[in-house]
């Protein structure tokens, strides 16, 4: 780790950044070997040891969306149940091998109480048993269905729709964002990416610049594309990243981690966005590194910040008949218009 990683890092992630690598050390001498299923839980352990402060809801309920090969299994979290809130779909991240509603969930109440919308997490399946695109036609026919699933629960909701996903939840967020300028009847509202993956192709600088000792490593990156992706894909093609953009393309918010190796395909495609015209707010979190909010105990701070900007982001974009100003974030950081 670099000096100047410490010096950016907050103490405690830095602190245990370097626990973790001595223990992968060790690992590795006695024969690790990286698979599924300790690809999983680890990430489930270290989800649930730092993701302890878990906030009521008044009123949640696990339902089925079905899809056209696959009822996908929905956690409908309504904060304000007396009110007709606007909605969003949460799409956890897992670099598509890892993550459930379940271990989830304290993150989705988060994002319902700081947005002031009702959460519709869904459990799309995983790679590699379920490879591209099992997981977008999973997202993509819950952001088509997510209304009809409310007027069966009988819930007020307005309706305005809007996406949120992490890492590889952006990266099928960001693609149903770019279906959507084409979709008949598919109008979103906003899309909240959270350090998203967006370049399969990893193509960007940064993927080398922050390639080992930041949690995410280049390699097991590589790993969960090549879990995901297995049918020889144009990789380029499927990546976000590169997809056409049109007026119809929703206003958007990029949040990205300073020591992730996605750091810069997140600042790229907000650049493009802005290029192209399409309200979008880039905001870098210097001293983090991938996945932070599942590290919410090491960096609470950070973790309340990013909240708050999703949440005011989502209010802002919800009804505006404008888009939402361009601003110099609190960290530095550039908004774009």
């Amino acid at each position: 780790m670099t000096m100047k990683a410490e010096a950016a890092m907050p103490e405690p992630l830095r602190d245990w950044l370097q626990e973790v690598q001595a223990a992968k050390q060790v690992a590795r001498a006695h024969g690790y070997r990286r698979t599924v299923t300790n690809t999983r839980e680890s990430w489930d352990l270290i989800t649930r040891r730092f993701v302890t402060e878990i906030p009521p809801i008044e009123w949640i309920l696990d339902e089925i969306i079905p899809g056209p090969d696959y009822r996908v299994p929905a956690r409908v979290y309504d904060p304000q149940p007396e009110e007709a809130l606007p909605v969003a779909l949460f799409v956890h991240g897992g670099g598509h091998v890892s993550g459930s509603v379940s271990l989830y969930d304290p993150i989705a109440r988060k994002l319902a109480l700081a947005s002031s919308h009702i959460i519709v997490a869904i459990d799309y399946r995983l790679a590699p048993e379920c490879p591209y695109p099992a997981q977008l036609k999973d997202t993509l026919a819950s952001a088509k269905r997510v209304f009809p699933l409310l007027d069966r629960l009988g819930l007020r909701y307005k309706p305005r729709l809007s996406l949120i996903g992490d890492s590889g939840g952006g990266a099928l967020c960001a693609t149903v964002a770019h279906l959507s300028q084409f979709e008949p009847g598919l109008e979103l509202a906003a899309q909240a990416l959270i350090y998203p993956s967006l370049d399969y192709s990893l193509s960007q600088p940064s993927v080398h610049e922050n390639a080992e000792g930041y949690l995410l490593e280049r390699d097991r990156v590589q790993w969960m594309f090549d879990a995901y992706l297995q049918n020889a894909e144009n990789r380029r093609a499927v990546s976000p990243l590169f997809m056409e953009l049109t007026s119809d393309f929703p206003p958007t918010l990029v949040i990205t981690a300073g020591f992730c190796p996605l750091r810069d395909e997140g600042q790229v495609y907000a650049e493009r966005l802005n290029k192209q015209g399409i309200p979008v707010e880039a905001i870098n979190f210097p001293g983090m590194v991938h996945g932070f909010l599942n590290l919410e105990r090491l960096v609470p701070d950070a973790s309340a910040q990013a909240y708050a900007y999703v949440g005011r982001f989502l209010t802002e974009t919800a009804f505006a008949k404008e888009p939402p100003l361009s601003r110099t974030t609190a960290s530095g950081s550039r908004s774009l218009r």
